[in-house]
């Protein structure tokens, strides 16, 4: 046996920085700022826009199913195709309809997994989270994320706030399927989203469950993704494929948010599945240290859900060897394309955002430290008075430096500047001398922004993705629960 080396390789420093994700965030970013230097960090971004190029070269854009003109006209102006998504060997899945609305469409979705199939996740933590997401954490304790074998989702009904009778529906649903399915109900996975504060019909889903499992099958992702819509224009999908010691994976997704979007630890509900075999411990690191950098960086109007969740799955069906280790050199080109697989998926809640208009990123530049940068540009992005400026199409750059004031960091008001897209609006605290109105509102006409910030006091950034506020935000949003 050859002797240790003297020091740590790189690639090992790098795997213990992904091995410490699975501790709390605060933990892990603290951690992964020190093992990362600023190279690694940008060799980073540029492979995960390659990445992103090239899952998307993986997707078809087929025309939409045929939608009456009143229909279309309330799709969101920034959707995107749903991607053609190949069956991923190990899962199956079913829709059905619950009934949880008044009209007829489905909101009932199942997926299978094969037997031995990992599992991670992260969810909400809102004040009051929801009986699915008290499920989920608590089964995940018990088994470890080890062969878990199914999954139930439901649209229109929340079950949040609904104290012990939600948790006992809860309960009832995840035992009903596993009986189905002849599994235990611990190995059965929950989420709901809809209206808060209603205790879940249990019966509606256990009644239609039979004839949903009956109709499982390997081909239904868009199908899937339609069932878990709630105030959705277009439903979200992504996948992607990867090598893992030369052997070909894929992973896919399919998320549902479109409003009470600012993620915390999650998204509203996102379900990742991959044929790779991955060990439960490694997924929950991947699923922990990406979810910081995609889902916790896009907000639509500032508030959190109380159901937030993202499951990952692993069925270890491409034949691939299996990872136990999230920092294990196999997974370098896994872990950038799952990275772009989340983050396509955070960036289409934003596109989908209620009434939004303009798909916008804001960027900090100049900050003291990645949190401080991160903190502004979430404060600039949800700022009523910047997105409704978005909206107008106007170049008020006063409200995104009004907005980086009160996010209460170190900035330089003296050394500031303020850019829409190439075209500098303030510069050295004040108003640009190239400053050009009809440039600017030129430029605002456009559905897809850029707004960058230099606050001058460090060398830090963070980029945050957004929408504009409209009127339709108000008439979705008062009109939800009639």
């Amino acid at each position: 046996m050859s002797a240790k080396p003297p020091r740590t390789p790189p690639a090992t420093a790098a795997a213990k920085a992904l091995e410490v994700a699975a501790k709390p965030a605060e933990i892990v970013g603290q951690t992964l700022e020190r093992a990362l230097d600023p190279l690694a960090s940008a060799l980073k971004r540029a492979a995960l826009k390659r990445a992103d190029r090239q899952h998307r070269q993986l997707t078809s854009e087929p025309a939409p199913p045929a939608r009456s003109k009143a229909d279309a006209a309330l799709v969101s102006p920034l959707a995107v195709p749903f991607p053609r998504i190949e069956p991923i060997a190990g899962v199956e899945l079913a829709i059905g309809r619950a009934g949880f609305y008044k009209h007829d469409r489905p909101d009932l979705l199942v997926m299978r997994f094969v037997e031995g199939s990992t599992c991670a996740g992260v969810f909400t933590r809102h004040g009051v989270g929801s009986a699915p997401v008290d499920w989920c954490k608590r089964q995940l304790e018990l088994s470890g994320g080890e062969d878990v074998r199914a999954l139930v989702v439901n649209a229109g009904c929340a079950n949040s706030f609904t104290g012990k009778p939600g948790a006992d529906a809860a309960r009832r649903v995840a035992s009903a399927l596993a009986k189905h399915l002849g599994c235990r109900q611990r190995d059965v996975m929950l989420a709901s989203t809809g209206v808060i504060g209603v205790v879940l019909d249990d019966g509606k889903i256990v009644h239609h469950l039979p004839g949903v499992a009956a109709r499982l099958q390997a081909d239904a992702w868009e199908p899937a993704a339609r069932a878990i819509m709630t105030t959705d224009t277009f439903p979200k999908g992504a996948v992607a494929e990867s090598e893992i010691d030369g052997v070909t994976v894929r992973i896919a997704g399919i998320a549902t948010g479109s409003g009470m979007i600012a993620p915390d630890m999650a998204t509203m509900l996102s379900f990742i599945v991959t044929d790779a075999s991955i060990s439960a411990a490694a997924l929950q690191t991947l699923v922990s240290l990406y979810t910081r950098s995609t889902f916790n960086v896009v907000t639509v109007d500032g508030d959190r859900s109380t159901n937030d969740t993202c499951l990952l799955f692993a069925t270890g069906q491409a034949g691939a060897p299996r990872i136990s280790r999230a920092g294990d050199k196999r997974l370098a080109d896994f872990r950038v394309k799952l990275e772009a697989v989340m983050l396509d998926l955070a960036q289409q809640l934003v596109r989908d955002g209620e009434g939004a208009s303009k798909f916008v990123k804001i960027t900090v530049n100049g900050a003291e430290s990645a949190a401080s940068a991160r903190k502004i540009a979430r404060t600039v992005a949800e700022s009523p008075l910047v997105k409704t400026a978005f909206a107008g199409e106007d170049a008020n750059w006063g409200r995104i430096v009004m907005a980086v004031g009160r996010a209460d960091e170190p900035v330089n008001r003296e050394r500031m500047g303020v850019r829409f897209g190439d075209l500098v609006a303030a510069e050295d605290g004040a108003v640009s001398r190239t400053y050009d109105e009809a440039k600017m509102s030129a430029y605002m006409k456009r559905s897809e922004l850029e707004v960058s910030v230099d606050v001058g006091v460090g060398r830090a950034s963070a980029s945050v993705w957004t929408c504009d506020l409209t009127k339709r935000y108000v008439e979705i949003n008062g009109d939800y629960r009639s």
